[in-house]
């Protein structure tokens, strides 16, 4: 049987033994609503963020993307996002397990970072809290999520599926009918109406543990494992009643009046979610950003999104450099060794 040359071996040894020191967290999008991946907003958003941080990017569409965020209810888009999202990095996992070391899949299965935009806030944190089977979460940025709730639908606007939106808003928010077919009826918390809510809203009671029968400890446990959590407001957003809700701040049950910080509310104080033990823990991050909803620069996408996604490869580059040519070299030794062609060698050579 003929023997492989040298040279492919050895490169074939160090490929497959090296390769896996420098990796990259990925980070996937959820958009908003009205909105789908495909759009030129959510696409350059997504690019944008990639070619910053280094690290790739993935945005995960549900259904059509416009109508269904729309009208499917959000525990089934919630669903259809974790499937997507375990099969995503499930795959990913596989072609890097046919390229690398197995010892190595730990670097990659220790979780990925997720960017919420408005709605998609609230489904990527029912990955967060609901989701089995996929890695953890690490860094969860959210801008302009309505985490506490709305007091109104937002506007929807003058496309043909609007005529419909608008007749279910007519319709008793709370009704099985509105809770299955309009998906934002589903986070809608009328401060004065707490009974019907915590009765008919079949989304945002259930993500934020308010239900004190049907409290989930493993939804705390969850949230609260977050390396980070980025609470990025909008100060002059009008789509969002009220904008605080973007920092789970909200109306107190009974009255429009006053709006309560997060950490006056009962869902800080009792600590339903974890969101006390990630604040405590100087894990959350509190931004305030100039701007109407989700009108964010570029800058502010630079200081607030960018070094929560950035590549580990490069963060860490310096720190690995000398351990890797360390590594380098001993693999050549070996190999040269193995193969009986090691020999002393001047570290200079005198030029003829």
């Amino acid at each position: 049987m003929a023997s492989l040359p040298l040279s492919t071996i050895i490169i074939f040894f160090c490929t497959v033994t090296l390769v896996p020191l420098a990796h990259s967290v990925p980070f996937v999008v959820l958009h908003g609503i009205s909105d789908k991946c495909s759009s030129k907003e959510v696409t350059r958003f997504t690019e944008l963020l990639s070619n910053w941080s280094g690290s790739q990017g993935y945005c995960v569409e549900i259904g059509d993307g416009i109508w269904d965020s729309w009208t499917m209810p959000l525990l089934e888009q919630t669903a259809i996002a974790c499937e997507k999202v375990v099969k995503l990095f499930g795959n990913r996992f596989l072609f890097v397990l046919l390229a690398i070391e197995v010892k190595n899949m730990r670097e990659l299965s220790e979780g990925y970072n997720m960017v919420g935009l408005s709605q998609g806030a609230m489904i990527g944190r029912g990955i967060v809290e609901w989701c089995d089977g996929a890695p953890p979460v690490k860094n969860f940025i959210s801008l302009a999520g309505p985490h506490a709730g709305i007091a109104s639908i937002p506007f929807c606007g003058s496309e043909w599926f609007c005529i419909f939106v608008d007749t279910l808003i007519e319709l008793e928010v709370y009704s099985a009918y509105v809770q299955e077919h309009l998906a934002p009826s589903g986070y809608v918390k009328i401060p004065t109406d707490i009974g019907a809510y915590l009765k008919g809203c079949k989304f945002l009671p259930k993500l934020n543990n308010e239900i004190n029968t049907t409290r989930n400890s493993t939804y705390k446990e969850r949230f609260a494992s977050l390396e980070t959590l980025v609470l990025i407001m909008f100060e002059q957003d009008s789509v969002l009643v009220p904008k605080e809700t973007s920092w789970f701040g909200y109306y107190p049950d009974g009255a429009f009046d006053p709006i309560l910080p997060a950490q006056e509310t009962l869902l800080y104080i009792e600590d339903w979610i974890g969101l006390k033990i990630l604040d405590e823990a100087g894990k959350v991050k509190f931004i305030n950003v100039t701007g109407g909803h989700l009108e964010i620069s570029d800058s502010d996408m630079k200081k607030h999104i960018v070094p929560y996604l950035e590549d580990e490869a490069s963060l860490h580059m310096m720190a690995t450099e000398t351990s890797f040519y360390t590594r380098l070299s001993s693999i050549w030794n070996f190999m040269l060794d193995l193969f009986g062609l090691a020999q002393d060698q001047p570290l200079l050579r005198p030029m003829d």
